[in-house]
């Protein structure tokens, strides 16, 4: 959930690791520190809540270093505070650790570290790493092997990032169920929670795996495990530019993604085009060794999940279940070598969803990933993956990584149907023609200015709301649970998004004169079925803001304000219909003055249970 960053070797390490910490902000910002070794001692700098305080100070200060780690907190052990900060250190400040995940085995550890003689200064599981390492260096003058052994008393989860005025040239780190990834540079390495905090110095990257530890000095990389037997590791190369992670010129992160959407969709498409139109086979999983499917995935993506169930079931037949993913392995879920998995996560590293995966790997199913970061976790534990190409998400609240989504299980579904027969050769390239429209649609909508007014007309009108119901059926009931989403995420407005058909089941309760209520009413075959919510709600005297193609009559008529996308495939509506409840959600948060881009209690990627 955390950051966290690490540089060694020719520049400022302040510099390199505050711009990098910057970058992930969007991880963590709680509280942030940096540790840097100067003049052979350790020098420990924290601030209670977002980067910028600590850089205001550090700034104050005229500091060099070839070397150190930084870290930005979202807070699981302690509340925000600077002592609960990272860097933790020893008892005698000659080890400075950042930590990402959770040491379930710290209260343990912590008692019996107090027993001789430790003083601990936070409330951190965190902080009993550095004093492990400590208690171990009684023991032997190797630090990497005091390293190695505290790390493997550790339980739980951990990226871990250490540094010493013991050992003045080298970052020493670990892994276990929380990402962590090596930036391979000239003269200079690097460590980060994510690509974006080194992508403007190398795109050249090791991820790390479980059970992976690693040595790292300006001109050397070593991987060991955790034997401390060397290991052979793979260099990727990033396809992203640093330029796609900035905000080029757009007031926040989210106004930019949400525009970045057709190209995003596109490139998803072309990247996926050879194994659905060509010759070649998506590797890893024989299209007719399973008969049900089972979607895992958590927030956004879940609701992918669930307009991927529709896609699937209807163009191949196959039973699909969707799960959320934090509950899918307590319920002992039925999966046995006939079922195929499905993971669908934006960063590859959520806790939940990979936990659940290993369960149904152990349980005899084949695993396809869905996930737009190449060397994630997640695409190295599937058989397969399908990646999106919507390039780096930085704003916590997703949008470019959900249309990919959606493009991406319909690119699956498609070629599903044709290797199951399920679909004719005409009818492949029909659908196919509908899904290669939509990118030029969304540009239609989201360069049409006047449409942009009217959605920021409409959330000025109901910034000020207290709650807020959404309200869609059959392929777009999604698309209402995740408009409903995107608004309590960033604006803190309570809303709730239903089945259309299920609002006389309790949520017609809460209808008056007060109360917006956003239905996605565009051309489908349950026109007619929404249309009637629609009324009930007017009966109501609820303020309905619709969701409609062009040309639409009669629910413009019941609504008090209408938005009109263009018209494409049923099937395919949803990745047009969600755009619109994105700038309605963000218009809102951002009249509201919020900080759209890191909403409060959330952080991008969840890698903790």
């Amino acid at each position: 959930m955390c950051g966290i960053v690490g540089y060694v070797g020719k520049d400022n390490a302040k510099n390199v690791v505050l711009d990098g910490l910057k970058r992930l902000e969007y991880r963590g910002y709680d509280s942030a520190g940096i540790a840097l070794i100067i003049n052979r001692k350790l020098k420990v700098y924290k601030k209670e809540g977002k980067i910028r305080n600590l850089e205001i100070e550090l700034n104050k200060l005229n500091l060099f270093s070839s070397i150190g780690i930084g870290h930005t907190r979202w807070a699981t052990h302690g509340k925000p505070a600077s002592k609960n900060a990272h860097p933790h250190f020893d008892c005698f400040q000659k080890i400075a650790v950042v930590h990402n995940g959770i040491i379930e085995n710290y209260v343990e550890l912590r008692k019996e570290l107090q027993s001789k003689g430790h003083k601990f200064l936070s409330e951190t599981d965190t902080e009993v790493i550095a004093h492990l390492i400590e208690e171990e260096l009684k023991e032997t003058p190797n630090f990497f092997e005091a390293f190695r052994k505290a790390v493997s008393r550790l339980k739980g989860s951990y990226a871990i990032g250490v540094i010493s005025s013991l050992q003045q040239d080298k970052i020493f780190v670990a892994r276990k169920d929380s990402p962590l990834v090596i930036g391979l540079g000239e003269e200079e390495n690097f460590i980060a929670s994510d690509v974006p905090a080194f992508l403007p110095y190398t795109n050249k990257a090791i991820f790390l795996d479980d059970f992976e530890l690693a040595v790292i000095k300006k001109n050397s990389v070593e991987i060991f495990d955790f034997n401390g037997e060397k290991k052979e590791k793979e260099v990727h190369t990033i396809p992203w530019s640093i330029a796609q992670a900035e905000k080029a010129g757009y007031k926040h992160f989210m106004l930019k993604e949400i525009f970045e959407q057709p190209r995003s969709i596109a490139d998803t498409i072309s990247g996926n085009m050879s194994w659905l139109k060509g010759d070649g086979k998506l590797e890893g999983v024989d299209p007719k060794s399973f008969d049900r499917i089972q979607i895992i995935a958590c927030g956004t993506s879940y609701h992918a999940g669930l307009i991927g169930k529709f896609y699937i079931e209807n163009l191949t037949r196959i039973q699909v279940e969707v799960d959320y993913a934090s509950e899918y392995r307590y319920r002992n879920p039925i999966v046995n070598e006939k079922t195929l998995v499905i993971a669908i996560t934006q960063s590859g590293e959520t806790a939940d969803t990979l936990a659940a995966m290993k369960l149904a790997k152990e349980k005899g199913a084949k695993t396809l990933a869905i996930c737009n970061v190449i060397g994630s976790t997640i695409t190295r534990e599937a058989d397969t993956t399908i990646y999106t190409y919507a390039g780096p998400e930085i704003s916590v609240a997703s949008t470019k990584a959900f249309t990919t989504q959606l493009t991406a299980l319909f690119i699956l579904a498609l070629y599903l149907g044709k290797e199951r027969k399920t679909l004719s050769s005409e009818k492949l390239e029909a659908y196919f023609k509908l899904l290669m429209e939509v990118p030029s649609k969304m540009e239609e909508f989201l360069n049409t200015e006047r449409k942009e007014e009217i959605v920021k007309k409409i959330a000025l009108e109901f910034y000020k709301a207290s709650d807020a119901l959404y309200l869609g059926r059959y392929v777009n009931y999604p698309i209402a649970l995740e408009g409903a989403l995107k608004l309590k995420e960033i604006s803190y407005i309570h809303a709730e998004g239903y089945p259309a058909g299920e609002m006389k089941h309790g949520p017609i309760a809460l209808i008056d004169e007060t109360m917006p209520v956003i239905v996605v009413a565009t051309k489908s075959k349950v026109y007619e079925k929404v249309l009637s919510n629609v009324e009930e709600v007017k009966a109501r005297k609820g303020r309905v803001v619709s969701i409609v193609n062009k040309g639409d009559k009669a629910v413009k008529q019941l609504s008090e304000f209408s938005i009109e996308v263009p018209e494409v495939n049923e099937f395919l509506s949803p990745i047009i219909n969600v755009v619109p409840l994105q700038l309605f959600a963000y218009y809102i948060a951002d009249f509201l003055g919020y900080d759209v881009d890191q909403p409060r209690n959330l952080a991008k990627s969840v890698t903790v249970e």
